[in-house]
């Protein structure tokens, strides 16, 4: 049989499956096993399904994604990070957007802390959504930046989905976790200009008023030693011991684990219900983060049996047209996708027909990573199936429509294509730091 028509059959046959309403772990899996059998080989194909199976979840280089998962439970169901919020208040005085600059703020160091943008837009969207309302923030300022700055957990470091891409890719974790600091540090400053530059020219989207008190600068360092510089070293853990050379990935984030333990002890936030809850809810996620790890490794294994992988490569390379086309191709391809599927299913079904033709042409697959982990972040927030946005409309007033949220987050998506251009533009954004390690 032709291997496109092959990959025909297999889209169409997903297709199907996801519409009906199957998990995307058990989609990937039921499609595998009948790809393998009736395209490479009956039986014996079914055992080597089942080693790769084992092979594509015992890799050192995945133990990461439960640890990571961890440090952003215990942050989350501890609490820890509402001092953070309090002591990032004091220093914002009476900046246009203020509120909504915390939100962006926050976002960005408990981006640092967790990878979770579901956990950081439902913790921001609690603690600052209400009281943007009751002082008068308009949607675009209450409401955008909840929805932009948990796009930032998908950017910054410690993140889960970065290390996905990584392992489903097949190239440096520890890497690809230095390439994307200064991406997401541009994510965050870019959100930020745009919320001053928006409320200096519209005043009414976010209402100034009168602090109840102003704290004195003795008052703001001393918040910010108890407070913040102690989070600050959980990004040490996780990410800069992997900078300096000291610890690999795997390492970083089991110390990283253990340091956000410490501090919500040290907080008084760890409780056994705190342990309970987080312990649940990483064993649930890292088991359908794997499951799904598992189904994009035999993907690729169909692909480079039927042949598909080698002739996309081949096709790609004889295209008169320049690389860089090809990779905006494939990021609009990713754009399109990311209105209806979920982040982890878009790297499962791309990422195996892309990193061949990626690694053929020889683009850095660094740069790359980092320019698609930017899409999936403009994703999560693309309406109509963002999961961003059902989790800030189950947290903002019940008054506030799904329509409200979906317009809140436009210019904050439009933030993030900015992102895109400039890491397209100027690849040093990404590469610069990693270079470092060298």
């Amino acid at each position: 049989m032709e291997w496109w028509l092959i990959l025909i059959i297999i889209f169409c046959s997903l297709t199907f499956i996801f519409l009906i309403g199957l998990p995307v772990a058990f989609s990937f899996l039921f499609i595998n096993i009948i790809s393998f059998y009736l395209f490479i080989g009956g039986e014996p194909a079914l055992k080597q399904l089942i080693l790769s199976i084992y092979q594509s979840v015992t890799k050192f280089t995945l133990l990461p994604i439960p640890l990571f998962i961890i440090m952003g439970e215990v942050m989350f169901q501890s609490g820890i990070t509402n001092n953070m919020m309090d002591a990032l208040d004091k220093w914002l005085g009476r900046i246009p957007g203020r509120l909504s600059l915390l939100t962006v703020a926050g976002g960005a160091i408990f981006a640092a802390l967790s990878g979770s943008s579901m956990a950081s837009a439902a913790m921001l969207g609690s603690l600052l959504v209400p009281e943007m309302i009751k002082k008068g923030y308009k949607n675009e300022m209450s409401i955008g930046p909840i929805l932009g700055s948990g796009g930032l957990a998908i950017l910054i470091p410690p993140t889960i989905l970065g290390v996905c891409l990584a392992a489903i890719g097949r190239f440096s974790v520890g890497d690809f976790l230095i390439a994307i600091v200064i991406p997401g540090i541009i994510s965050a400053c870019v959100k930020a200009i745009y919320i001053i530059l928006r409320c200096w020219m519209q005043p009414q989207l976010a209402p100034s008023y009168d602090l109840a008190s102003r704290a004195s600068l003795s008052e703001k360092l001393s918040l910010t030693v108890r407070y913040i510089l102690p989070l600050g070293s959980i990004f040490f853990l996780a990410v800069g011991l992997i900078f300096f050379g000291v610890a690999t990935p795997s390492e970083a984030a089991a110390l990283g684990a253990v340091g956000c333990f410490i501090l919500a002890f040290a907080y008084r936030g760890l409780t056994w219900e705190v342990v309970w809850k987080s312990m649940e809810q990483t064993v649930k996620l890292s088991v359908m983060i794997l499951m799904i790890i598992t189904g994009s490794t035999a993907f690729s294994e169909i692909m480079a049996f039927s042949g598909a992988s080698s002739r996309l490569v081949e096709i790609a390379s004889h295209l008169p047209v320049h690389p860089m086309v090809l990779v905006i191709s494939m990021q609009i391809v990713v754009l399109i996708l990311g209105c209806f599927m979920e982040s982890l299913t878009i790297l499962m079904v791309t990422l195996p027909i892309f990193m061949p033709v990626i690694n053929a042409l020889g683009i850095n697959p660094l740069w790359f990573g980092a320019i698609l982990l930017v899409n999936i972040e403009v994703g999560i927030i693309t309406p109509p199936f963002g999961m961003v946005l059902f989790v800030t409309k189950g947290v903002v007033p019940p008054h506030i429509s799904m329509e409200e949220v979906y317009r809140a987050g436009i210019p904050f998506i439009i933030c993030d294509l900015v992102v895109m251009i400039l890491l397209l533009s100027f690849p040093a954004l990404v590469l610069w730091l990693p270079g470092l390690m060298r």
